[in-house]
């Protein structure tokens, strides 16, 4: 990275030049492109993204201030709105599907590089959904209630580096387990999930192929202690249990043995309840892979 360079040069010089080159060709991308390269549309469009803009207009008049300082990025020539409205209709979008896997690819071998916050070698994973609000009148196919319409962000992140593994987008009224069911993971993952995504034949499905969860325990859990675990002398865990579901569906979803842990903590100075299937983690370590999800 130019560490001499402005914030926005310095994001661009990520961008191996020579493989979007390539990846222009392949796609012949600048058919019919009459001067405006993919280049000057990319950044373009990430100047509209890094700075905020919300039409084509900010974007051609955020580009003109600038336009003397800009030419080290490989803008020429201002383009105008019409041909920059046309080449962002026209032009292939698996161009920039090419930019960020290659983007990711390389963020993927600096994370490798970086020392874990764990001890275990288990790969660990967060799953999470975020609702995000759209204009009704404009996106109809959107609808969430009455009046609002939204869509769902499902995401996976890889805790090494917090680099996206998986992603879908969904209308805002489907539940978030409905996503997880579909997840397939290697044995021996670890996943941080919140209480959106309690579900006992999942847990069931998990435990049997040798996948480990963390997450909280709902509040109307029924359940009996098989075993209380012995805790540290010191810390912040209050209590580490072994359980076994006693609810009529529950127990019949998931007959296998889970820890309920208790820990305790002191910035909201509350009580939080966490269910596991993970049985040799100490409890500590289950408690901070559930807080590493923040």
């Amino acid at each position: 990275m130019i560490k001499v360079a402005s914030l926005f040069a310095q994001v661009l010089s990520l961008i191996n030049r020579n493989k979007f080159a390539r990846s222009v060709y392949y796609l012949d991308a600048e058919r019919s492109a009459k001067g405006f390269r993919c280049w000057e549309q990319f950044v373009a469009m990430l100047f509209c993204q890094l700075g905020g803009a919300n039409s084509l207009r900010e974007i051609f008049g955020g580009l003109a201030t600038a336009m003397g300082k800009v030419k080290h990025l490989g803008i020429n020539h201002l383009p105008n709105k019409s041909t920059l409205s046309y080449a962002n209709t026209h032009r292939p979008w698996q161009l920039y599907e090419r930019v960020f896997y290659d983007l990711l690819e390389q963020a993927r071998e600096l994370a490798a590089t970086k020392q874990r916050r764990f001890r275990f070698k288990n790969p660990l994973m967060s799953i999470d959904a975020s609702t995000i609000d759209l204009c009704l009148s404009m996106f109809d196919w959107a609808r969430f209630r009455r009046t609002k319409g939204a869509v769902k962000l499902h995401l996976m992140l890889d805790h090494q580096g917090c680099l996206p593994c998986w992603a879908w987008i969904t209308d805002g009224k489907v539940a978030d387990v409905k996503m997880a069911q579909k997840l397939e993971f290697v044995p021996g993952t670890v996943i941080a999930a919140d209480r959106g995504y309690v579900d006992y034949e999942l847990f069931a499905r998990w435990t049997e192929q040798k996948v480990w969860f963390v997450t909280r325990a709902k509040d109307n859990m029924n359940y009996r202690v098989v075993k209380n675990r012995q805790l540290p002398s010191r810390g912040h865990v209050l209590k580490d249990q072994e359980i076994k579901l006693t609810g009529y569906y529950s127990k019949q979803k998931c007959p296998y043995r889970m820890r309920r842990i208790v820990v305790w903590d002191k910035e909201q100075e509350r009580e939080i309840v966490l269910l596991t299937n993970q049985m040799d983690f100490a409890a500590s370590t289950i408690s901070n892979i559930y807080k590493d999800r923040w």
